[in-house]
């Protein structure tokens, strides 16, 4: 009889621990982690044929060729020679892969949390030359179904190329890793360097990128950022670069502009500005205050133009053009004027000429010589495309919208026209 009591007492105790058990845990409806091992990561990047576009992303100019994020997956390569004709030649298959720039015949793109350096020299053959490990934080591509909530997130098993939607059963969990999610839909977390790049130090080393870059070329260092931190590289030899350590700058930085020897951060709060004239120490400038709002920035002549865009992850619902006056230490910043917009993302500048993506309203050009009456000053508008960012260079307009990637000549202000069109597979 003792055997059988304590054994009941046994099987008892196992069923009360059980249930206390599935107290603490819950099943649920989740997006569920597909995994890519370390290994694998770091033996990913390979250059093959071209693939359409199907997501792009950030783009970046550097002698005759275009470079396109394709969201998560790479980097298309288009010859654009001939703006007219612009041919998609190559694809470069970089897991996890949202930002770019490029010195001389090496890009530097960011592959999840490492960042690889990229021979082009042979632009028809791409090589990874060095990979350094580690450098970024843990991020994850945005939810399948951001109606449903992200199952655990085991960083062991490596990094998460995709979701899948199945019932997980996991324990409770009270507080959830801040994952960073990057897309150019929001850009509030997303992820080269805007207009003047060449004037930073680097002469024609160095390519241009769009208004919405987190990646920025100084001189010798390259530079990127997430929502807080400048992570920095020494790419005096451009083929190894070195990652020389990292900097707050504050929160919810967005975008980073390189211009006159100083970057400046859009942020959601505003504009901050810190000099570089010590490049691996950057020193606090000054700031310009404003709603909350994701704000791409560029900056020409003294002024700052800061598109600000409000809703879902940017914040208040404010869309508008802010233009700013610049001192010339850069320490003060003074609001010139206000112009509304629908829902702006990305913005570039040709001496006087401003182009403002303002999403669904289309391309929006501007002559910003008189900048208390610039909405009197529109010089073109193209309403039917939903844009996204745009690199005026030499004459041509480079535009990444929801149909692909656009080309317009701007040679005369009167007959601005589009040229070309690499259109997004639907």
């Amino acid at each position: 009889m003792k055997i059988i009591r304590y054994t009941f007492i046994i099987s008892l105790f196992a069923v009360l621990l059980s249930g206390c058990m599935d107290e603490y845990t819950e099943v649920f409806t989740a997006n569920s982690p597909v995994y890519m091992s370390y290994d694998d990561l770091r033996e990913s990047v390979k250059s093959t044929n071209p693939i359409d576009l199907v997501n792009p992303g950030k783009i970046y100019f550097k002698d005759g060729y275009i470079f396109i994020v394709e969201e998560m997956k790479g980097i298309h390569i288009i010859d654009n020679r001939n703006p007219s004709n612009p041919q998609n030649i190559k694809f470069i298959e970089i897991p996890g892969n949202v930002d770019l720039a490029i010195k001389n015949n090496i890009l530097y793109a960011d592959s999840y949390i490492d960042m690889v350096a990229i021979d082009i020299s042979d632009i028809s053959n791409p090589k990874e030359v060095n990979r350094v490990k580690d450098v970024f934080p843990y991020m994850t591509p945005a939810p399948k179904d951001s109606a449903l909530r992200i199952a655990s997130v085991d960083k062991e098993k490596g990094v998460v190329v995709e979701w899948e939607i199945k019932k997980v059963k996991q324990e409770i969990e009270y507080y959830y890793y801040p994952y960073i999610f990057y897309g150019k839909a929001e850009y509030a977390m997303d992820g080269s360097v805007g207009g003047g790049q060449s004037a930073n130090g680097g002469g024609n080393s160095f390519g241009v990128g769009g208004s919405m870059a987190r990646f920025g070329l100084y001189d010798d260092y390259l530079y990127t950022v997430d929502n807080s931190t400048v992570y920095m590289f020494d790419v005096k030899d451009a083929a190894k670069p070195v990652s020389i350590g990292k900097q707050g700058v504050g929160w919810n930085v967005e975008t980073m502009f390189i211009y006159d020897h100083h970057m400046f951060f859009g942020t959601q709060s505003g504009m901050q500005i810190f000099s570089l004239k010590v490049p691996t120490a950057l020193g606090y400038v000054g700031s310009f205050w404003h709603v909350t709002s994701c704000d791409p920035v560029v900056i020409s002549n003294g002024y700052a133009y800061i598109t600000l865009r409000g809703g879902n992850a940017c914040g208040s619902n404010v869309n508008r053009l802010d233009v700013v006056k610049l001192s010339s230490d850069y320490k003060t910043s003074t609001l010139e004027a206000s112009y509304p917009m629908t829902g702006p993302y990305g913005l570039g500048i040709d001496d006087e000429i401003l182009f403002v993506c303002d999403g669904s309203d289309g391309l929006k050009v501007y002559n910003v010589d008189d900048k208390l009456n610039i909405d009197d000053h529109q010089i073109a508008r193209f309403p039917s495309i939903k844009t996204y960012d745009v690199i005026p260079f030499d004459n041509y307009l480079f535009m990444i919208g929801d149909g692909g990637f656009y080309q317009y000549d701007y040679s005369d202000l009167q007959n601005i026209h589009q040229i070309s069109l690499i259109p997004v597979k639907k």
